[in-house]
């Protein structure tokens, strides 16, 4: 099955769920219970496949709880895997016995705190420790009475046991990703701006992981400041498999159910608990990875024009974060937090690439400060501006400010991509083309008319430090072209014809009087 007809099949099967359970369940609120079953499949299937290790006389699903193989095995398992399930407790038994257990939505309930509970003591707890913690089985939105909560309970699970694309790691598709954007690009209206706030479609989170990771043959490890579902991180792992992340991965987010996306989104991805670091706060004013810096690859998605302390707190102008620029980014917006917060993360050899809300390119005040710093320090290797449209929830069309340490030139480069991009039924999209051609631009650093420029820092300076690209790539003038020597000619034939035509009109009508008088 190719990967478009997996996906087809895909939507089709979430569709299928949603209108066994429309109704009942908001659409927002029914995203989590859709990936959360998609979730504690995989992880039923990949405990499963640990423990049978590749012996096909060996059917984890049909042990005993109590067979004593198991309590030889579960240390060594919960230390290797990072958690531990039970036979009664994998997915498949669950979902086989789902329509006939009257006590669905409590065994659902017990398993998993049985799963989370299995890391206790262990070096992946925090890993495992509320991973499931946004799958309320009691929840009223499930119904008002038990029978309720256990039918759509049962219709979840068994769709999410439907999808017939056999080992979830053998897929043609990202099953979970593909998932949650179908999810959320259903959804996103009533979900207003959350949608687009944490999650980067898969187009635009491939293109900014290949600009973060271009030319580097090795990492240390890869950071996301505003993680969201980790999709931007994940796209590292998907696309640079001959690259050695050898440190892992490392995300903070501010979001406590994206957190928990997050981390599922990890384990999915057969990103083992020692390879994955997630942390729950604010990433401005709580960050978590003092001491993991300095990252090689850093990829970012922030919220745009968030609100943030800014000035409201004295202590962040000393915060070695900010205190190099001189100034703090505007308490109305932290764009230019999020992004000088992702300066001080990198590394001296490693890039950070950032979506961006256009307008820090271009105002003034604090905002304008802090891009001299950056000009004027050499940080800025390249802008690229994308497409209106790309992501679920606004039509804005986002920059790409891409960050180094290690330039030797005194140049910044600038893309102008907004005329890329495929249109789709709700938004648009960028295919692989269009990702090749911006990361062909942006390795060869050519002058390219309409398309991208290298400017030398002076003319940026000499612009009130504007980086935007509309400043320095011209736009094609796409209107005719209109030859005004031959348009004359044209004019003159036609004013020629029109007066004879007059002319012969007035010849009709005198005759036409004429025959009245007589």
């Amino acid at each position: 099955m190719t990967s478009t007809q997996q996906r087809s099949e895909l939507q089709s099967q979430i569709w299928k769920i949603a209108n066994e359970v429309r109704g009942s369940v908001d659409g927002w609120d029914f995203k989590q219970y859709v990936l959360g079953a998609l979730f504690y499949r995989f992880i039923s299937e990949n405990f499963a496949s640990y423990i049978e290790a590749g012996d096909g006389s060996v059917h984890y699903d049909v042990f005993s709880d109590d067979d004593t193989r198991i309590a030889a095995i579960k240390d060594d398992a919960i230390k290797t895997k990072g958690y531990f399930i039970y036979p009664s407790q994998l997915f498949s038994n669950t979902a086989d016995n789902a329509n006939t257990n009257d006590n669905l939505n409590t065994d659902l309930a017990s398993i998993f705190s049985a799963i989370e509970s299995s890391a206790n003591g262990y070096p992946s707890e925090p890993d495992i420790k509320g991973l499931f913690a946004d799958f309320d089985t009691t929840s009223n939105r499930l119904g008002n009475t038990v029978a309720d909560k256990n039918n759509r309970l049962a219709a979840v699970l068994n769709g999410v046991k439907g999808l017939g694309f056999g080992k979830f790691q053998d897929n043609q598709i990202d099953l979970f990703g593909d998932a949650y954007e179908f999810l959320i690009s259903n959804y996103a209206a009533n979900a207003g701006k959350s949608g687009g706030e944490f999650f980067t479609p898969q187009c635009v989170a491939k293109l900014i992981a290949q600009l973060a990771m271009h030319k580097q043959t090795t990492v240390n490890k890869i950071y996301d400041p505003a993680a969201g579902s980790g999709s931007l991180l994940l796209q590292a792992k998907k696309h640079f498999d001959a690259h050695i992340i050898e440190d892992g991965f490392f995300g903070q987010e501010i979001n406590h159910t994206t957190y928990n996306l997050a981390r599922m989104n990890m384990f999915l991805h057969n990103i083992n608990y020692d390879k994955f670091n997630m942390m729950l706060g604010n990433t401005l004013t709580e960050h978590k990875f003092w001491d993991d810096k300095p990252f090689d690859a850093i990829v970012s998605n922030p919220p745009y024009s968030v609100k943030w302390v800014g000035s409201g707190d004295p202590t962040l102008i000393n915060d070695e974060r900010f205190a190099p620029a001189g100034v703090l980014a505007p308490k109305s917006k932290a764009d230019f937090a999020f992004v000088l917060h992702s300066l001080n993360y990198l590394s001296s050899k490693g890039r950070a690439a950032i979506v961006c809300f256009p307008g820090i390119f271009y105002r003034g005040g604090a905002e304008q400060k802090i891009r001299k710093y950056l000009v004027d320090n050499n940080y800025v290797e390249t802008v690229i501006s994308l497409a209106p449209n790309l992501f679920f929830g606004t039509t804005i069309a986002v920059n790409i400010l891409v960050l180094s340490k290690h330039k030797t030139e005194n140049t910044t480069q600038f893309i102008d991509a907004s005329g890329l991009f495929k249109k789709e039924t709700n938004t648009n999209t960028l295919t692989e083309e269009h990702i090749k051609q911006i990361v062909d631009a942006f390795d060869d650093k050519n002058n390219a008319d309409y398309f991208a420029q290298l400017v030398e820092h002076n003319v940026i300076a000499d612009n009130d430090y504007n980086l935007s690209v509309s400043a320095y790539v011209e736009a094609e003038d796409t209107r005719e072209k209109i030859d005004i020597t031959q348009l004359n000619a044209e004019l003159k034939t036609t004013v020629s014809k029109i007066e004879q035509l007059r002319t012969d009109i007035d010849v009709i009508v005198a005759e036409i009087e004429g025959g009245d008088k007589e």
